[in-house]
């Protein structure tokens, strides 16, 4: 199964509060311990949300809304995209994570959506166009840009 790992943001990431260089090399070490397992499948850090933006949704309406986001414990700093064999396997290698804030930090696991999860509504055509796409998405980010 896949899961999305997600590194919730605090008051210092929101500031914009870069890690010093032993939480860097902890984190830089745990991750080269999940490649070597096979566990990760990407990851990366996040800008603090004065740098983002979001687009709300109202029909067939779009308004975009520049960051700062206020509620920071909704926010996302850095995430990872695992391969696990369950959510217990996901749960270990989290407790096996460096803290990744000074202070006190969260750390959300969510399941990733796979094609079975869609029912008989994810008819063959669509799983076809699915697979087509994400092969298409890994050749693109296999080319130099």
């Amino acid at each position: 199964m896949r899961v999305l790992v997600m590194v919730k943001a605090t008051s210092q990431s929101e500031a914009g509060k870069m890690p010093g260089t032993e939480l860097l090399t902890a984190m830089g070490n745990f991750n080269e311990e999940l490649v070597k397992a096979g566990v990760m499948l990407a990851g990366e850090g996040l800008h603090p949300s004065a740098r983002g933006k979001r687009v709300r949704f109202a029909g067939s309406q779009r308004t975009v809304i520049d960051g700062p986001f206020t509620e920071t414990k909704e926010l996302v700093a850095g995430f990872w995209l695992w391969q696990v064999k369950s959510m217990d396997e996901a749960v270990e290698w989290v407790r096996r994570c460096p803290n990744p804030m000074e202070g006190e930090s969260e750390i959300e696991i969510r399941p990733v959506f796979e094609a079975d999860d869609f029912g008989a509504e994810f008819t063959p055509e669509l799983r076809a166009q699915e697979e087509r796409l994400r092969a298409q998405a890994e050749d693109a980010t296999n080319r130099p840009r």
